[in-house]
């Protein structure tokens, strides 16, 4: 493919994706263009896929059989971002934005709404998307999206995910024409510099540095990396990027490759993302197939081609000495630093690595210019940053805000709130490697030097939300117990440190802590930063020490007057009946399920603290509040 032939393929595609983003009159009219009256797209990302988007896919397609119906396209997309409502489908033009969908639902939608003269099944539509007339409102104008700004998310959910015509329609692979066509390696990372692009991956390291230091290191090879071993405990941007836009990553791969002077990358992806790494292999395919990776790319004298390597599912190899181990065929260990991987990486080559979201923002930099991204965000903090919105929130989901938005905005305004009108405790970001924000803190903008600030990290961008009802020990204690797990056991400071931690807060939620627990908490911590040999033993105890931080007095209640304060840890509890409220039911008694309860008929019942295992059986079946945790 030349570049004049990618210019024809993108001119052929233009209406098509336009018409997924302009609703109403302006819609109306490029739909004409299309061939097809309505376009309906339903996510096919992870989350929609698990609950069932194939099956309304397959329903539509057989009630359009059904109904004669040959002028409505439906699209597999990847993630619309607002996974709380999956399955979503959107039809357009109308901008008909339909949630929680089933296949009952899709036929119903089928029938009434996609018919010729058909109209919008509005009891099926997502409410905060329907005027009080009943006229929809375009999705994009809903709190969810109207705070968001989509750069490296910016296809996702708008184009077939699986189609390399769409993706070309939508702006992929321009970038890359504009590169060879009329960009010097160093004028390409002179861009990248002058943008302001960190490292999405967690370290937030300058990417046009360290394209830079790649490019002037010495060897007769170099290659290119996407690190996409994305582990973080409710973490799930980089795999939506990949499930939704893979041509965006490699775009940029390819540029890197331009630039540093290297005709080959890898991918390093985990084999528990099936629907990512289909995606890829098809992308890849794809591209070779239109002369987009491989030999003299876009008519150029420049060749590079994509290699996908896939991981077992081991934490410690998103640390890129150990990620290339593993690319290597080795046992995915961590070594000492230096050399950097700029100076020594696969194969003992000069190797820039990056993170799927990294490669996301770079296509964008090319085409708008560097001070076009610099200008978003913050001083030192330039662009966007995707967090996976979860935990006790309403809308979780996956979002992208210029950095330096606070963190109330993303929780209220984009979240919309905890559930149950509940109070929000804390927020924990950078996943086991990261720390906790209080509500102190609501107001702090999100970037990576406010967040070092205050004790957390930006890390891949997993956000998980927290409510009145946790447990911050027990929080602490469950991401110690991800770190014990999947420490590599390489270095002693980290093996045997993540492990006596993790003993140390167990005694503490079993009621079994003494006062000096505490204080080999912080010496032990200590040791850890300054002795483990990568960053995954070096960064273990940032969630114990955040928590501590901020929420001292809860670990004083544990361990001085042995109580949970948001009642959680079993072992120190205990379960009680009001006599004042019991009306002797006897429910409660009959479905303990080891008998800890006694009792007569119209009298109070009292329950045996030795026999009880704290199930919450007794609670959740009397209906007069008589069980209460002390």
């Amino acid at each position: 493919m030349t570049v004049k032939e990618l210019e024809k393929l993108a001119a052929d595609k233009a209406d098509l994706i336009k018409v997924r983003k302009i609703v109403r009159e302006q819609a109306e009219e490029l739909a004409k263009n299309t061939g097809y009256r309505k376009q309906v797209l339903v996510c096919g990302g992870t989350g929609c896929t698990s609950s069932h988007s194939q099956q309304v896919i397959e329903q539509l397609e057989a009630s359009f059989k059904e109904l004669g119906i040959n002028d409505v396209l439906i699209v597999k997309t990847g993630c619309f971002g607002l996974c709380a409502l999956g399955p979503i489908m959107i039809v357009y033009p109308e901008g008909a934005f339909y949630s929680q969908m089933t296949p009952e639902h899709a036929k119903t939608v089928a029938e009434k709404h996609l018919v010729k003269g058909g109209e919008v099944v509005k009891e099926l539509l997502y409410g905060e998307t329907v005027h009080d007339d009943g006229s929809i409102i375009p999705f994009a104008e809903i709190p969810f999206y109207k705070h968001q700004m989509r750069i490296a998310l910016r296809n996702c959910g708008v184009i077939a995910a699986e189609s390399i015509e769409e993706a070309i329609g939508a702006g992929d692979y321009a970038a890359l024409a504009k590169v060879l066509t009329s960009m010097t390696p160093d004028g390409v990372i002179n861009e990248i510099k002058a943008a302001g692009l960190r490292g999405r991956g967690g370290a937030g390291f300058p990417t046009g540095l360290k394209w830079q230091f790649t490019k002037d290191a010495v060897g007769d090879k170099k290659y290119v990396c996407c690190n996409a071993d994305e582990g973080d405990p409710g973490a799930f941007m980089d795999r939506s990027i990949l499930e939704g836009d893979p041509h965006t990553v490699l775009e940029a791969m390819t540029i890197a490759g331009y630039a540093i002077g290297a005709q080959e990358g890898y991918i390093y992806v985990r084999a528990e993302y099936p629907i990512a790494v289909e995606r890829l292999k098809i992308a890849i395919a794809k591209a070779r197939e239109k002369g987009l990776l491989g030999k003299n790319i876009l008519g150029s004298n420049f060749s590079f081609d994509i290699n996908l390597r896939l991981g077992a599912g081991a934490f410690v190899c998103g640390e890129e000495t150990a990620l290339i181990a593993s690319i290597e065929g080795k046992r995915g260990e961590p070594k000492p630093k230096p050399p950097f991987p700029a100076q020594s990486g696969i194969f003992k080559k000069p190797t820039v690595i990056n993170n799927v979201e990294t490669w996301a923002s770079v296509a964008p930099i090319i085409l708008n210019g560097a001070e076009w991204f610099s200008s978003i965000g913050t001083e030192k903090s330039k662009g966007t940053k995707v967090f996976a919105l979860g935990g006790k929130i309403n809308n979780v989901g996956l979002v992208e805000v210029p950095m330096g938005t606070t963190l109330k905005t993303i929780v209220y305004d984009i979240g919309g709130g905890l559930p149950d009108g509940k109070q929000f405790k804390a927020a924990q970001t950078g996943g086991p490697s990261g720390g906790c924000i209080p509500a102190t803190h609501l107001n702090v903008p999100m970037d990576f030097d406010n967040l070092t600030a205050i004790g957390s990290m930006m890390g891949s961008g997993g956000l998980i939300v927290m409510d009145e009802n946790t447990c911050m020990v027990d929080i602490a204690k469950f991401y110690l117990e991800f770190t014990a797990d999947e420490s590599c056991g390489k270095c002693t400071a980290c093996r045997i440190g993540t492990k006596r931690l993790l003993d140390i807060l167990t005694k503490i939620t079993e009621g079994k802590g003494e006062p000096e627990d505490l204080d080999k908490i912080t010496e032990l911590a200590e040791h850890m930063k300054s002795s483990s040999l990568c960053a995954l033993g070096q960064s273990a105890p940032n969630p114990i020490l955040s928590t501590m931080k901020h929420f001292s007095n809860e670990y004083i209640k544990h361990v001085y007057s042995k109580q949970c304060p948001a009642g959680v840890c079993k072992s120190l509890l205990s379960y009680q009946v009001n006599p004042d409220k019991c009306k002797g039911c006897t429910l409660c008694r009959r479905n303990c399920p080891v008998g800890a309860i006694s009792g007569e008929v119209k009298s109070a019942h009292e329950i045996d603290t030795k026999k009880c295992i704290k199930c919450g059986q007794c609670i959740a079946h009397c209906k007069f509040g008589a069980i209460e945790i002390k």
